[in-house]
């Protein structure tokens, strides 16, 4: 716009003198440079203009590939966390950097409006803080190794690369959340990358900058000051790294000043300092008390696919056709897989129709919201860290799908569905998961279905509506039953006994997604109206 502004001051000038220019001829030859010199900077406007357009037109085609790319398959491609988190990058922090400069550039206002509407409909900085958080998550529960993600390789499935800078904001992040640990493998995996990068993506002072910091508070200190001088070669008047290096030489300093104290009779005290120098490099893993817990750590291993326990009383599993003889099930009977005895745990295969699930996810997809819990205090539906997925509501009559399925539900289990929740669909995205815990509420949750009416959860029938290409299985973990999303499949199980008690070895967990995405729905059906489907026993512990 500068040379605007310079094109516009010349020919005004020029228009103010015109009038005296035929009185001299040294005027007229000035006017000829000026002629010259407007010629010059409409050229270099131009120019300019054709590289804003150019710059415009790689935008456009850049934003087409991708997009056409990933509509070929948007589940496989956004269920890939790597994909779906340098997608949200691009169009947050990658966005501001380079995109919305391109587009500062105002052909008329007509495209910004357009184009400002379209913005509402993209990722913001909390979906990328969440698909950083997930993919976090993730390596957790499947012990995937940085340098694969980083490379692409998720789970053996490949997929885009990271560069250095996509790996630094990784860091950063996880340096925010107090998370050392991530922090520092991530850091240190984009020092990695920056120094085989033929064109940089990631400024290496801002690299080492973070990670030094976060070496010394693992406990790393002589490493940590080989960066921070590393650091000051790149950038010498550094006032962090200096003050850091400063700080650094006085802990090492105090470390071996009491080292040599402590070093035994006739032993030299230098070697207490090269003790120090020889530290091996710690990078430990926090976590908090839960996940420190023998429960969550078998939720993790059964995510994983380990074997965890011998099940009980296996030889005795069978499978069966199964009607009832209701009139529903008489022609298509229901298949039967009994996976489990003590509690009661099955699945049925071909439930539901690839039909009846089309259906539902096309009537469930404009109200999917935040997934909630009951809050076992209040009896109200609230947000929690611990499930994340989204879920909508259908009742009997949004759709004759899904009185049907409701009918289904009821044929195969012999329950009463009047009395139960609307079917919930829920879809899980990103390291989509929800830690353990139970479906029917205990003794002391006296208000957790209050306002319901309906007594406590009875049953669970779970219903998969997608398959899932790594991830994402139900698993019980008192038990060590993990089952794997089937499209078409059930799995139900009762959680009460005949009496009213809670069987709590049905508590269980949806893990984390890792490649793919996850659609379930789930029933849950209530005591009241079942006095007569399943009678309480003739014995208390029955």
């Amino acid at each position: 716009m500068t040379n605007q502004r310079y094109l516009l001051l010349l020919i005004c000038v020029a228009s103010v003198v015109r009038c005296e220019l035929f009185t001299s001829l040294a005027h007229m030859e000035r006017a000829l440079f000026a002629e010259r010199e407007i010629s010059s900077r409409i050229k270099e406007y131009v120019t300019e203009e054709k590289q804003r357009l150019d710059a415009l037109s790689r935008l456009a085609d850049e934003l087409e590939t991708h997009s056409s790319k990933a509509l070929e398959n948007v589940d496989f491609y956004l269920g890939n966390p790597v994909n779906a988190y340098l997608f949200v990058k691009r169009f947050t922090v990658d966005w501001e950097r380079h995109i919305e400069d391109i587009l500062k550039w105002k052909p008329n206002e007509e495209f910004h409006e357009k184009v400002t509407k379209l913005k509402e409909y993209l990722p913001t900085y909390e979906d990328l803080n969440g698909a950083v958080a997930a993919l976090l998550r993730l390596q957790d529960t499947y012990k995937l190794e940085t340098e694969k993600i980083a490379a692409g390789d998720i789970a053996g499935i490949k997929t885009s690369e990271l560069s250095a800078v996509d790996c630094l904001y990784v860091g950063k992040y996880a340096y925010t959340q107090s998370d050392t640990y991530h922090c520092h493998m991530w850091l240190e995996e984009s020092l990695n990358k920056d120094m085989k990068e033929i064109n940089k993506t990631a400024d290496r002072s801002e690299i080492l900058d973070y990670l030094s910091y976060v070496t010394m508070l693992q406990g790393n200190v002589r490493h940590a000051l080989d960066l921070t001088n590393e650091l000051l070669t790149l950038v010498p008047g550094h006032d962090r790294a200096l003050n850091n290096k400063e700080y650094y030489l006085k802990m090492i300093s105090e470390k071996e000043e009491k080292m040599g104290e402590t070093a035994t009779m006739g032993e030299d005290a230098s070697m207490g300092e090269q003790a120090a120098a020889d530290e091996p490099l710690k990078n430990e893993k926090g976590r908090d008390e839960y996940k420190s817990t023998d429960e969550f750590i078998m939720y993790e291993r059964l995510c994983r696919g380990e074997h965890t326990h011998d099940y009980k009383d296996q030889h005795k599993l069978v499978c069966r056709y199964k009607t009832n003889n209701d009139p529903l099930l008489l022609i298509n009977p229901a298949k039967e897989e009994e996976i489990y005895l003590d509690p009661y745990l099955v699945a049925y295969h071909d439930v539901i129709s690839d039909y009846e699930l089309a259906v539902i996810k096309s009537i469930a997809t404009p109200k999917l919201g935040r997934a909630t819990v009951h809050n076992a205090k209040t009896g109200k539906l609230e947000f929690a860290h611990y499930r994340v997925s989204k879920s909508a509501w259908l009742r009997p009559d949004d759709d004759i799908v899904v009185e049907r399925v409701n009918r289904r539900i009821s044929a195969v289990t012999k329950l009463e569905m009047d009395t139960a929740e609307d079917l919930q669909i829920a879809n899980y995205g990103i390291g989509g998961h929800y830690e353990p815990h139970f479906d029917f509420a205990r003794k002391e949750e006296s208000n957790a279905f209050k306002g319901l009416n309906t007594g406590n959860r009875i049953a669970t029938w779970l219903s998969y509506m997608s398959d899932v290409e790594a991830g994402g299985a139900t698993v019980f973990p008192y038990i060590g039953v993990k089952i794997f999303p089937k499209r078409g499949m059930a799995a139900f199980w009762y959680n009460l006994y005949k009496n009213g008690d809670g069987i709590y070895d049905t508590r269980h967990a949806a893990c984390p997604v890792l490649v793919g995405t996850k659609w379930v729905s789930n029933k849950w059906i209530h005591e009241r109206g079942q006095e007569f489907r399943r009678p309480c026993g003739l014995e208390e512990d029955d």
